[in-house]
């Protein structure tokens, strides 16, 4: 009797050890979903802080591309004031598209793409954008591996006891995959 008490209590650790390096692991992946997304934050909130300088510099060269212009500050100012992944990642994308449409202005501009202000506001912005979709790769690779944790047997049981929720991937829009139009 005490033989079958001690193999009980054994498989009963065994089992509290499971679920508990479980759980770690879904809350250290899940923690790094959360920060892979705060660093895509930070670098659109540089993106977010090159535009003004960038649409102003512009305004002296072309001003009458008020309407692109526009679109700009107010695809800027949705993605600054939305509030949750989703809205951002859905506000960013309609970001891309109208930047693209002024990248491509500023393309018939020959004095615009010669001074150095929009030159370094260029290469700056550039060099965010770069950062921002390594970081979008970071960020959907935690959160794959995050949805295989949840999904995958035997850890998806702990994951439906202990509530833990998917995340989205960061995912283009079709907007952000169509070539911007340019109209002259």
């Amino acid at each position: 009797m005490t033989i079958a008490l001690i193999i009980i209590a054994v498989l009963v650790v065994l089992i509290l050890l499971y679920v508990a390096t479980t759980y770690n692991k879904l809350v250290h992946l899940r923690n790094l979903v959360k920060d892979q997304w705060s660093q895509i934050d930070v670098l659109l909130k540089r993106r977010a802080d090159l535009i003004p300088n960038l649409v102003e510099t512009v305004k002296g060269y072309a001003s009458h591309e008020k309407e692109t212009l526009d679109a700009v500050i107010t695809a800027r100012n949705k993605a600054v004031s939305a509030t949750t992944p989703e809205a951002e990642m859905k506000a960013n994308g309609e970001l891309t598209q109208a930047l693209g449409r002024l990248m491509a202005i500023a393309e018939a501009y020959p004095d615009l793409k010669a001074n150095t202000n929009f030159m370094d506001l260029q290469n700056n912005l550039k060099e965010t954008e770069d950062k921002i979709a390594y970081a979008r790769q970071f960020y959907n690779d935690a959160v794959l591996n995050y949805k295989n944790k949840l999904e995958m047997f035997p850890s998806n049981i702990i994951a439906g006891i202990f509530n833990f929720k998917p995340e989205a991937f960061f995912e283009a829009t079709d907007a952000e995959k169509e070539t911007p139009k340019v109209q002259f």
